[in-house]
């Protein structure tokens, strides 16, 4: 098995294959940090505080919602993965076509009720109402990007299951960086205020859509993919599967926000010290989450064609390579956090409790990357193979051990939070780990998709 295991880690071509795939996506996924950067130093430059609140408040919303339906990149990209394996195009193409269909669905819905659904969500805010009307007024706006933000997600993820990662890069940085140049025109040089921050990101978002449908074009060409008129009276051919497929995401997806939601209101009751130190360390688990999110979609990639292909060689190939690299950069990080994590937490903050609470807690961060890159990579296994239905009964049992260890070790205040969501982070991949290894023994891993 060991000798199996370095012939297969020897192969320069399957680490070619991972980087390729892999590093794009890294790189793109730093302009994402960037933008809020950018964002809150443009609205922060504003005469008063409300100004920020509201898009902080608006933002959210929108973020949570937009993250809340990514079940569409998704699901799209183990499709076409699994599509392009199997070397169908009019399998491949359908997957595009329908993948659109349900996106401007799904907008549409979001469009027709955003009104009450903003009435309710902003009445249950303890904010002040200068920051509701500004949060009120960035949400009003920014909804009109649903349309171009949910076909984003289906276009990067066919892109994704095409094998190409170069495509899906551009796409998000053009998108980031797109929306901080108007950011600061929008802002501070027209003075639009709250509204230049809106609109921003909304024509970011349609820059995006224009430069995607390119590449998925010259993808289609480069494939020779039948006429897009051919496939309209086959537009409902297998969508069933697509849809529960997106059903099983959206939940493993809820489960995932409760979680994440509790982490930070619960910081919240134990003090400003604590949720401000939180909300410190819990940047830097978006910096790891970033980081294994570039080799989860290569692994996405991967697998998804080799189950098209229904090849066990092949997918024995992509979990090796893949899980190589991912531990690289999974005992960088470690080591960035146990020699650096002191002075970074002092670049994000120079208020002396909050750094010293941080300190306090730093410890559960830097063992973090070790723990939390399984079920990243187990994640992209799943996706790959287009196995929702585990994906949501895996997160929901490491969801409910969450809950059960943080409430029985309660009195353990703020490292009590943090035992959970490493355990959580653990949970995960365990859960999947299980359901993988009984799947591939019993070889229904590939043929039962």
């Amino acid at each position: 098995m060991i000798n199996q295991l370095l012939h297969i880690l020897s192969q320069r071509t399957l680490h070619k294959q991972v980087l390729v795939l892999a590093i794009p996506m890294v790189l793109s996924n730093i302009t994402v940090p960037l933008l809020g950067l950018v964002d809150a130093a443009v609205i922060g430059h504003l005469d008063y505080a409300w100004y920020l609140g509201g898009v902080a408040l608006g933002s959210t919303m929108i973020s949570v919602t937009f993250w809340l339906l990514g079940f569409l990149r998704m699901a799209t990209t183990g499709l076409a993965a699994q599509a392009q394996g199997e070397q169908h195009p009019e399998k491949l193409a359908l997957v595009w076509l329908q993948g659109m269909l349900v996106a401007l669905a799904l907008a549409g819905a979001f469009l027709l009720f955003h009104s009450p659904l903003a009435d309710m969500i902003f009445s249950l805010s303890n904010a002040s109402e200068e920051v509701k009307h500004y949060g009120m007024q960035y949400f009003s706006i920014r909804v009109w990007s649903a349309p171009a933000a949910l076909a984003n997600f289906v276009i990067l993820g066919w892109l994704l299951g095409t094998q190409n990662a170069k495509a899906p890069m551009w796409l998000v940085i053009t998108i980031n960086v797109t929306n901080i140049i108007l950011d600061v025109v929008f802002v501070l040089v027209l003075d639009w205020k709250v509204a230049g921050a809106a609109w921003a990101s909304v024509l970011a978002d349609y820059s995006g859509l224009l430069l995607g449908l390119m590449f998925v074009m010259r993808t289609w060409l480069k494939q020779q993919l039948p006429n897009m008129l051919t496939l309209v009276p086959l537009a409902t051919q297998g969508i069933g599967r697509m849809l529960r497929l997106n059903s099983d995401i959206f939940l493993r997806s809820l489960c995932l926000q409760a979680v994440f939601s509790f982490m930070t209101f619960q910081g919240a009751a134990l003090g400003d010290e604590i949720v401000a130190a939180n909300a410190v360390l819990m940047s830097f688990l978006m910096m790891v989450s970033y980081g294994m999110d570039g080799f989860a979609y290569a692994m996405e990639a991967m697998v998804g064609k080799a189950v098209g292909a229904k090849s066990r060689g092949q997918l024995l190939h992509s979990l090796i390579g893949t899980s190589f690299w991912g531990l690289v950069c999974s005992v960088l990080l470690t080591v960035l956090f146990l020699l650096f994590g002191h002075q970074l937490v002092r670049l994000i903050t120079d208020i002396p409790n909050v750094q010293a609470q941080a300190d306090i807690y730093l410890p559960w961060l830097m063992i973090m990357p070790i723990v939390s890159m399984w079920c990243f990579l187990l994640d992209g296994i799943f996706v790959g193979a287009t196995k929702g239905k585990d994906m949501r009964n895996s997160m929901l049992v490491a969801m409910l051990c969450f809950f059960a260890l943080y409430f029985s070790l309660a009195d353990w205040g703020n490292h009590a939070l943090w035992l959970a969501m490493v355990c959580f982070m653990g949970m995960r991949g365990v859960g999947l780990a299980i359901l993988f290894y009984r799947q591939w023994r019993s070889h229904t891993f590939i043929e039962s998709v």
